[in-house]
């Protein structure tokens, strides 16, 4: 898998991102413990109930399941962009039986989280395993390689949406097949910027940028993708996701806004799927 690697410039990464990924290091933040970095897709969970640390590490684990039903890597070669500590990558690798899995992301302190965390599966697995960095609108890989590409909770930091479905359509194969989960703006709402700035810290900040769903759809047949589908899984991710909140933040505290702004129909969750023809 090596000769695929093209030599790039080392990514900008914007100062948000640097700060969030880099020294502050998300991924030691208790409501993302497990070193997942995600909300959770959280329908196999009871929440009548309290919830544990297993059922948020459950919901962590399951939106990477629902993403890679959609993407199909068995047997095939699969990327995903914005891999953060990998263990996405290693969960496809250990559930789905790729061929092989390059975990793609742009801040060079995550991607050797990475390596660290998953060294003694990338020792094991050298030719089923990488890291590499590179940013979503200029991926390190040659074209055409790719059975599929999956991204999780990270298109909300592309910073643009058009250059990324580009790279997608180039590094996958024909037939090939891409996923990507994250919340978007509801197609509609009006002012979605403006008033998630006011709502949620992460959009006043520009660590999340706002764009509706249908961007990234459009974006996607834009580039050539055919089969281009959005498809809503907040019921099975706000909800809980504002469940383990309660664990660590009071009512009123900016990150409960996320179910605030969903029920107010001006963010949403998506899977948003498409095909190589």
């Amino acid at each position: 898998m090596a000769a695929e690697h093209r030599r790039q410039p080392a990514p900008v990464v914007r100062p948000a991102v640097w700060e969030t990924y880099g020294p502050a290091d998300l991924s030691s933040v208790p409501v993302f413990c497990g070193g997942f970095i995600n909300f959770g897709y959280w329908k196999a969970v009871d929440l009548e109930g309290p919830l544990s640390e297993g059922d948020r590490l459950r919901s962590e684990r399951d939106l990477y399941r629902h993403v890679l039903d959609a993407a199909a890597p068995r047997g095939g070669r699969a990327v995903e962009v914005g891999c953060g500590l990998g263990l996405g990558c290693a969960l496809a690798l250990e559930e789905y039986g790729p061929a092989g899995i390059t975990g793609v992301d742009v801040h060079p302190q995550q991607l050797q989280r990475a390596r660290d965390v998953n060294a003694a599966l990338l020792e094991a697995e050298p030719h089923r395993l990488r890291f590499v960095l590179g940013a979503a609108e200029s991926l390190p890989l040659d074209s055409g390689r790719f059975d599929c590409l999956y991204s999780v909770e990270a298109a909300q930091h592309f910073p643009d949406l058009a250059a990324f479905a580009r790279e997608t359509a180039r590094v996958l194969r024909p037939g090939g097949r891409v996923a990507v989960a994250s919340f978007f703006t509801v197609d509609g709402a009006p002012a979605p910027a403006d008033r998630l700035a006011g709502l949620l810290q992460t959009f006043a900040s520009g660590l999340d940028i706002a764009r509706s769903v249908g961007q990234l759809a459009d974006a996607f047949t834009d580039a050539g993708l055919v089969g281009v589908r959005t498809v809503s899984i907040g019921a099975e991710v706000w909800p809980g996701w504002d469940g383990w909140l309660a664990r660590h933040w009071e009512p009123g505290t900016w990150p409960r806004n996320f179910r605030a702004a969903w029920e107010q129909r001006l963010l949403d969750y998506y899977l948003v799927t498409a095909t190589r023809p």
